[in-house]
């Protein structure tokens, strides 16, 4: 019997637990399991601006147990050449994409999974920036109050 072939693409940057469920969903889904990185040159294309470079993106999620083969993404044509290279039985991205692939059903099944509540690479880039906001006197004078409590205290 022939592997029942799944692909998906990401960015994969800041990899957190919603990007490990979801490839845990999608290895469920088959045998093997290709996820296709994009480049920093990609993102740059895609408008995305990425934290962690390429290379350690690639190692990170070549590491993960559920992947089976790690190739890179580099332009948006690729995604129809990879699903026939490979024999691609099922192409699967997150359900934020809905309908954005739908021209690959001649080509194979294409599957939207639900993406993890609570978690996304662009919710962990705002909260940094957020905490790179806080005022460094205002940090001061918190410790300040802190130590004046524990000495009350103690």
């Amino acid at each position: 019997m022939a592997s029942k072939i799944i692909l998906t693409y990401g960015t994969f940057d800041m990899f957190h637990v919603g990007h490990l469920a979801l490839l845990k969903r999608l290895k469920a889904l088959g045998d093997v399991l290709i996820v296709a990185v994009s480049s920093d040159e990609f993102n740059l294309i895609k408008g995305k601006k990425t934290l962690i470079p390429y290379a350690q993106r690639a190692s990170i999620v070549e590491a993960i147990k559920y992947v089976d083969k790690v190739i890179k993404e580099e332009n948006w044509e690729q995604k129809k050449e990879d699903i026939l290279k490979y024999h691609v039985d099922i192409f699967a991205m997150g359900d934020d994409w809905k309908g954005k692939f739908d021209d690959l059903k001649s080509h194979c099944e294409v599957k939207y999974l639900p993406r993890t509540e609570g978690i996304s690479s662009t919710q962990l880039k705002q909260q940094l920036k957020n905490i790179s906001k806080i005022n460094i006197k205002d940090i001061s004078q918190a410790f300040e109050i802190l130590e004046r409590l524990k000495n009350d205290f103690s």
